[in-house]
């Protein structure tokens, strides 16, 4: 049994199990009732994803990044982590990753957002905050 931290929209393992949405809103332009068959969730669980004007500071990061100013980025994206851990840190967020931490030792689901790279994604800190409540992450 085991938690996989997942990109939404990309096809499934046979095992995965569940998959959870961990994002603010639903994939533009799909009907509702093709989210679980086009391979974006089965679930959607916004409360773990972050705050609008939190992810702000995550999409700054990213449009430094790609104007080349890595040090203002890497700054940036280190203000969106701590306020990002900052809201994971209210009881009803920190009852759910304990929740998702000891599900993963009883059955397979997963977690994802839409980002192609996990690293500048809120899904590496939840990452980080599962495997701190000892989740079984299955890392392939």
């Amino acid at each position: 049994m085991a938690l996989r931290i997942v990109q939404l929209g990309t096809p499934r393992t046979p095992d995965e199990g569940l998959r959870i949405g961990t994002v603010r809103r639903p994939p533009r332009g799909v009907p509702k009732t093709a989210f679980a068959s086009r391979d974006f969730y089965d679930v959607w669980y916004p409360e773990l994803s972050p705050e609008p004007e939190t992810m702000a500071l995550a999409q700054e990061s990213h449009r430094l990044y790609d104007a080349g100013q890595t040090a203002e980025a890497n700054k940036q994206w280190a203000l969106f982590a701590r306020q990002f851990h900052k809201q994971l840190a209210h009881p009803p967020a920190e009852r759910t990753l304990q929740l998702l931490a000891a599900l993963s030792h009883q059955t397979n689901f997963s977690v994802g957002c839409y980002c192609k790279d996990e690293a500048h994604c809120h899904r590496s800190i939840l990452r980080s905050l599962l495997a701190a409540r000892s989740a079984n992450i299955c890392n392939a």
